[in-house]
């Protein structure tokens, strides 16, 4: 009975997560937590069964899959507020104004669109975001 809970908690909490916009785009990180929700179940099997090693080293395998999962979606390029300065040409300590008006005269260079490559502009993208982050 305890397994079947456990089995459902899980399932609800898969349809729960795919249910976010970011997880809908970033199928790999559903299967993060897919396999984190994995698991946590079967920890929870051998741990119930006597087997409270594996059961806790499962566990860690689960709870660093999720942290990890989680951590990507919230630093997308791990690029620190100096690096961003340099690329969009601004100093660390620019204001919001300067930060937009950087952004747009570059956007306007590289954009796709316009003839750009994607990556420089994703890279761009980033950047701006970075920098109005902090």
């Amino acid at each position: 009975m305890l397994f079947v809970a456990i089995g459902v908690l899980a399932l609800a909490a898969l349809v729960v997560l795919g249910r976010r916009p970011l997880l809908a785009r970033q199928p790999g990180r559903l299967a993060a937590y897919a396999a984190a929700a994995a698991a946590i179940v079967v920890a929870a099997l051998d741990a119930a069964r006597g087997g409270w090693l594996g059961g806790s080293i499962l566990a860690s395998a689960a709870l660093w899959l999720a942290t990890s999962a989680h951590r990507s979606r919230q630093a997308p390029n791990g690029m620190d507020r100096a690096e961003a300065a340099s690329m969009l040409g601004v100093s660390v300590t620019a204001g919001r104004d300067e930060i937009e008006a950087a952004y747009r005269r570059l956007m306007l260079r590289v954009h796709p669109d316009k003839g750009g490559a994607p990556g420089l502009a994703a890279q761009i993208n980033a950047a701006r975001d970075a920098l109005l982050r902090n």
